[in-house]
């Protein structure tokens, strides 16, 4: 092997090497000199000297910094100088027959052949992933799926055809349907997965913008008319604008826990957490789980795909106006009351959804990026809590404030 002839370095000499003189990284076994390259990234060379002398793998796929592309890690492979033997490889040297066979780094192939049976490949710990997602992080969200390779093994749905009919002609039984939605996929075959296959495929595409443009100018002409026949007492507008802000939390809660997720894994037993039993309120027949499909097990299958991540106008008309005739009946006593509490539920509905466009695919401040990971742990670890987006305020109250589970350990190969 060509990488034998680069030595092995000491763990302690490598992690040394974090500062601006010398400054190392490693990636499993892999160590890379990349002083030379301090003032050439574009983020600035202290962003680097963070990480100096520790493994950048984790940082290097995180969405919420920022993922970073083929050409990063072309520029890696330049500045390879060696390996270096972590814990994980000291521990299998220790305990195996054949330790020359290991180290120095890269092992022949017999080492590589026990590398691999005990977990520690290219220096990686042992992957852990979460029972009901098959997930290990958020950066599994993001990795290509092979169509042709995921029907074969699942037999669930075909990326390269449209959704729609698979899911209603699929004969699928709650239980497999509601297993496989919530194990993500990512369409690599373009802009998003066919859904229709029709002449209604554009309905279903929604990029963020078109929320704003939209509904802020109806938003704005509704809170104008309420002013005007608030009138004189306009100091009401802003409360009963208000109202319909806080309204709107309590149904974005309500409606990603009751109504998109009628669906509930149980464990048979902690400590027994593969063996998966279901307790739903999906009911068990296509035309349910077709109408789940489409109101959210989409987004839950392709959690990435950025013209699916908010709700097209002409579903928000239809689900708008039974929201229109509530608020008018809650608010009967006066009608323009009842239109500035409606108008600010329509305009906590837009920062909803655009808080949760920004959530999958925009780097964001702090604050948000605390959410950001909240809501992407829904996804990849566990959909049965954290059914806030814009905060955990309800989650809190109502007791579904998402814990991460304890994943499931399995060895690569």
């Amino acid at each position: 092997m060509p990488g034998r002839d680069l030595p092995t370095l000491p763990q302690a000499d490598v992690q040394s090497k974090n500062n601006s003189k010398e400054c190392y990284v490693t990636i499993g076994t892999k160590v890379y000199d990349i002083t030379s390259f301090l003032d050439d990234h574009p983020g600035g060379g202290d962003l680097i000297l963070e990480y100096g002398g520790k493994d950048v793998t984790k940082i290097m796929q995180d969405e919420m910094s920022h993922t970073h592309s083929e050409s990063a890690y072309e520029i890696l492979d330049d500045c390879l100088i060696g390996f270096v033997a972590d814990d994980s490889v000291i521990d299998l040297v220790a305990k195996s027959n054949r330790p020359d066979s290991i180290v120095p780094l890269l092992p022949n192939d017999e080492g590589m052949q026990e590398v691999k049976m005990n977990g520690t490949a290219n220096g990686s710990a042992e992957k852990a992933l979460y029972d009901a997602t098959g997930m290990s992080g958020a950066e599994d969200l993001s990795k290509d799926t092979d169509p042709n390779a995921d029907y074969k093994t699942h037999k669930f749905l075909d990326l390269s055809k449209p959704l729609l009919m698979q899911v209603w002609r699929g004969g699928f039984s709650r239980q497999f349907y509601l297993q496989q939605v919530h194990r993500p996929r990512h369409y690599k075959g373009g802009a998003s997965a066919p859904l229709f296959g029709n002449f209604l495929e554009p309905l279903s595409l929604t990029p963020w913008w078109v929320v704003p443009t939209l509904w802020w100018p109806c938003v704005a002409y509704g809170t104008y008319v309420a002013y005007q026949g608030l009138s004189p007492n306009v100091w009401q507008l802003p409360m009963y604008w208000a109202v319909g802000l806080c309204i709107w939390t309590i149904v974005e809660y309500g409606l990603h826990r009751c109504l998109f997720h009628l669906d509930e894994y149980v464990f048979s037993h902690p400590n027994q957490r593969d063996r998966l039993t279901l307790n739903s309120n999906l009911p068990d027949n296509r035309i349910a789980i077709t109408l789940h499909f489409l109101l959210h097990g989409i987004h839950h299958y392709l959690p990435m795909d950025r013209y699916r991540l908010v709700m097209p106008p002409t579903l928000l008309v239809v689900l708008a106006a039974p929201f229109w005739k509530l608020a008018h009946t809650v608010f009967f006593y006066n009608w323009y009351a009842a239109t500035a509490v409606y108008c600010g539920g329509i305009f906590g509905y837009t920062c909803y959804d655009m808080t949760h466009y920004f959530l999958h695919h925009k780097n964001l401040p702090a604050y948000y990026r605390e959410l950001k990971k909240y809501h992407l742990q829904h996804h990849f670890a566990d959909f049965e809590n954290g059914f806030g987006v814009t905060s955990r305020f309800w989650d809190r109250m109502f007791g579904t404030e998402l814990e991460l589970p304890h994943p499931k350990v399995i060895k690569t190969s």
